[in-house]
């Protein structure tokens, strides 16, 4: 929104206050808004696991998530961690591979024994079982 297009301040903070006078009054509901989880923190020697398990090259693995193929490369050797989309993403493939296979038009993989563990300091983290 252009600032030529604002409201003046008074204009916003009569509205607002309005709003909130109604909300105390039961006239006006507010919208209740679930925030979802972000996503999982995944480490360098389990991103590494997850491709190999997809039988994927860097390259290709890159590909299928966005990104470039050193990108990858530094994930799985630690020296960068990957952003909050990435995440996410890297989320996506580890429980429904299917799906972004599909979407990426890769042939579909199977991953075994990887899933999402909430650690003690209530961080959720992916792992694969041993």
């Amino acid at each position: 929104m252009k600032t030529r297009d604002r409201k003046p301040l008074f204009e916003r903070l009569k509205k607002g206050v309005s709003e909130g006078i109604a909300h105390a009054k039961g006239e006006l509901t507010l919208r209740t808004v679930a925030i979802p989880d972000p996503p999982p923190e995944i480490d360098a020697e389990t991103l590494a696991r997850v491709r190999a398990q997809s039988a994927m090259s860097q390259r290709v693995f890159a590909k299928m998530l966005n990104v470039s193929p050193k990108t990858v490369q530094s994930w799985e050797q630690g020296v960068r961690q990957p952003s909050d989309a990435s995440r996410r993403l890297l989320q996506v493939f580890c429980e429904e591979p299917e799906i972004l296979c599909r979407i990426a038009g890769l042939p579909v993989v199977h991953l075994s024994g990887i899933r999402t563990k909430t650690l003690p300091s209530g961080v959720r983290k992916i792992v694969i079982s041993r």
